[in-house]
């Protein structure tokens, strides 16, 4: 049997203005800094999951971003053979590049369970793979170059 990978989204939020990137610092490890992300709930599209991720995550509303390119197939396993909520292996993610239509202000981490302890708006090329669980490395490299074109 093959193994099974969890359908995952990220989205990356950009300003229009200035072209930077948000992200957001993980609440349980500091220094650990990612897009907002989450898994595809049984019965959910992708981009259902995204709405409900942003929400959850950083507390945008549909309205307050609009999707420009989406793109699927990356990969990763977890660490050290690890089996999560029981069948998967890893994660297969796809990444959303979606634009800040409304205003900064309406961006809350606790609008939900809160998941990130702060965030930070950065150029693309700014990002730092060592922010990164060594297994999430070269998603997000080929996540960069794919979108942006660095690497």
């Amino acid at each position: 049997m093959d193994p099974k990978f969890r359908p995952n989204v990220a989205g990356i939020l950009q300003r229009q203005e200035d072209g930077r990137i948000l992200i957001g610092e993980r609440l349980n490890v500091e220094g650990a800094w990612q897009f907002p992300q989450g898994g595809v709930d049984e019965g959910e599209s992708s981009e259902e999951a995204l709405v409900r991720e942003m929400w959850e995550e950083i507390g945008l509303a549909p309205s307050e971003f609009e999707v420009v390119e989406c793109r699927g197939g990356y990969r990763y396993k977890f660490p050290h053979g690890k089996v999560k909520w029981g069948e998967f292996v890893g994660q297969e993610q796809t990444y959303f590049l979606c634009r800040l239509s409304g205003e900064e202000s309406a961006i809350r981490l606790d609008r939900h369970k809160q998941e990130f302890s702060q965030i930070r708006w950065i150029l693309p090329e700014e990002f730092d793979l060592a922010w990164l669980p060594s297994f999430k490395r070269d998603v997000y490299a080929r996540v960069l170059h794919d979108f942006f074109g660095i690497g």
